[in-house]
């Protein structure tokens, strides 16, 4: 098992990019590596942390603005070779058809709820470590 995984978080609040580092803690679950966060409060800062690349989960504020997480994770699926698993919050469970339309691997509602959150960033983390990207 790798030593850390790297996970950005875009958003333009910095209290759910909090709310995000703190239902993380260290790491999500026991069977995966401790978390390092890279926080993007901008599109142009996350399109400049996905070309340097090292990210192995993108969370995506989805009621960011100016660009919504939505918005972004469809951006990002398009352009970026081997994008990573993206996880979005949304601001209402009715929000789910978005997330399928941004082809986000994982969604869950805002506020950030720790045991679902960390339980889906997890099962992300899994996913992508497993296919050794």
């Amino acid at each position: 098992m790798q030593s850390t995984a790297t996970v950005l978080v875009y958003s333009d609040d910095a209290n759910t990019r909090e709310q995000v580092r703190l239902a993380t803690g260290r790491r999500p679950a026991s069977d995966v590596p401790e978390v390092r966060f890279v926080e993007c409060a901008t599109l142009p800062a996350v399109l400049k942390e996905l070309d340097r690349g090292g990210i192995d989960v993108c969370v995506l504020d989805g009621e960011a603005v100016p660009a919504g997480g939505m918005g972004v994770c469809r951006q990002i699926k398009d352009e970026v070779f081997r994008c990573p698993p993206v996880l979005v919050l949304m601001g209402r469970p009715q929000d789910a058809w978005l997330a399928t339309w941004s082809r986000a691997e994982a969604a869950v509602t805002l506020p950030v709820e720790p045991v679902e959150f960390a339980g889906a960033l997890a099962a992300l983390l899994r996913s992508r470590l497993a296919v050794g990207a």
